[in-house]
C-alpha cells in the first residue's frame, strides 16, 4: 500500500521585540540571521516557476544585507540543475525589512510522485550572525504536486475499510465502489453503495493548499441500516457517518488515492445514542479493466 509522507517544519520561533533606536531595531542587542525553517517540505508544481525558502533576521537595519547561499552536497540527494535550481547563490535582506526569500525552481517533469528528494542549504556569513543551537542550514524536501482533476477520482475504486473489517458479515474488508461527479456541487463525488446497497455517500475535495489537500464528508449521511451490520437496532435503525474530527483525511492527486477517517454513530430521532467508532479507510481508483477483473476473479 502506498503511503503519504508527512513532514514537519521546525518554525522560527524568535519573536521580534521592537525598541526605538537611532539606526535600527534590535533583538536583545543581538543580530542573528537564519533560515526560517531547519526542515520543510515544498511543493513542486507544473504551473509555478519558483517556490521560496525564507531567510529571516532578528533585527531590522536601514541598509541592504547580502549573504551567500551554498548547497551541502553530502546531505543532499536531489541533483542540482536536474531536480532543482537556485535562482541565485545570494540572498538580500532589504533595508527596513527582516526577511528575504531564496527562490528555487523545481523541475516538475524530472520528479516522480514517489520520489523522496531533498537538498541542504547553508548561509555564508560571519560566524557571529549564527544563532547558537539553531544553526545556519535548512533541509528542503521536494514533493511533486500534481494538478487536481476530479475526474481522476471518478469511476471504480477499491475501498479498504476498518469498519468492514470489524463489522462485515461476509468477513471481507474490501469493496468495489463506483464514484461519479456530483451534478451540481463543485469538487464533490458521489460514492454509490459505499458500504451497503442503496446507500450513497458524498465526499468533497479541498485542493486549495497543495501541501495539505484534504477531504471532508457532510454530517449525518446514512451509510447503512443498523441491521445489516449489527443484527439489531440501537437507535432509529440508521448508521450515520461524517468525517472524523480526530484525524485529517487527505488525498494525493499524483496517485489517485485517498486516506479517509470517518466517524460512524447512531441516533434516535436526532438524539445521539452512541459512537460506533472512528474508522480508517483507503480508497484507490483503478481502471475499468482492473475493476472487471476483480469482479470476475474476486467477486467484488
Amino acid at each position: 500500500m502506498k503511503h503519504i509522507l508527512r513532514y514537519i517544519a521546525i518554525p522560527f520561533l524568535a519573536a521580534l521585540s521592537v525598541a526605538c533606536q537611532e539606526r535600527y531595531v534590535t533583538y536583545d542587542d543581538a543580530e542573528y540571521v537564519m533560515f526560517a525553517d531547519t526542515l520543510a517540505t515544498y511543493p513542486v508544481q507544473a504551473d509555478v516557476e519558483y517556490f521560496s525558502i525564507p531567510v529571516v533576521s532578528t533585527v531590522i537595519k536601514d541598509y541592504d544585507r547580502t549573504f551567500g547561499v551554498e548547497i551541502i552536497d553530502k546531505t543532499s540527494n536531489a541533483i542540482e540543475n536536474y531536480h532543482y535550481r537556485l535562482q541565485s547563490n545570494t540572498v538580500t535582506i532589504k533595508a527596513g525589512e527582516n526577511r528575504a526569500d531564496v527562490l528555487v525552481h523545481g523541475y516538475y517533469d524530472n520528479i516522480e510522485a514517489t520520489d523522496s528528494l531533498g537538498f541542504t542549504l547553508q548561509l555564508v556569513m560571519d560566524e557571529e550572525l549564527e544563532m547558537p543551537l539553531y544553526g545556519k542550514q535548512s533541509k528542503a524536501v521536494l514533493m511533486k504536486s500534481c494538478p487536481f482533476d476530479i475526474n481522476n477520482f471518478t469511476g471504480y475504486c477499491v475501498l479498504t475499510s476498518m469498519f468492514l473489517y470489524d463489522y462485515s458479515i461476509t468477513g471481507s474488508y474490501q469493496r468495489l465502489v463506483y464514484t461519479e461527479k456530483h451534478p451540481t456541487e463543485e469538487n464533490m463525488i458521489i460514492c454509490r453503495d459505499m458500504f451497503n446497497e442503496g446507500y450513497d455517500l458524498t465526499l468533497t475535495f479541498h485542493p486549495e493548499d497543495p501541501m495539505k489537500p484534504f477531504v471532508t464528508m457532510d454530517p449525518d449521511q446514512v451509510a447503512s441500516d443498523e441491521g445489516s451490520f449489527f443484527g439489531t437496532n440501537h437507535g432509529d435503525g440508521k448508521i450515520l457517518v461524517t468525517n472524523s474530527p480526530l484525524y485529517d483525511s487527505i488525498f494525493y492527486p499524483c496517485g489517485n488515492y485517498l486516506y479517509l477517517w470517518m466517524e460512524m454513530y447512531v441516533e434516535n430521532l436526532g438524539v445521539p445514542i452512541g459512537t460506533v467508532g472512528h474508522f480508517y479507510n483507503v480508497m484507490e481508483w483503478i481502471s475499468d479493466e482492473e475493476a472487471e477483473r476483480l469482479k470476475r476473479e474476486s467477486g467484488m
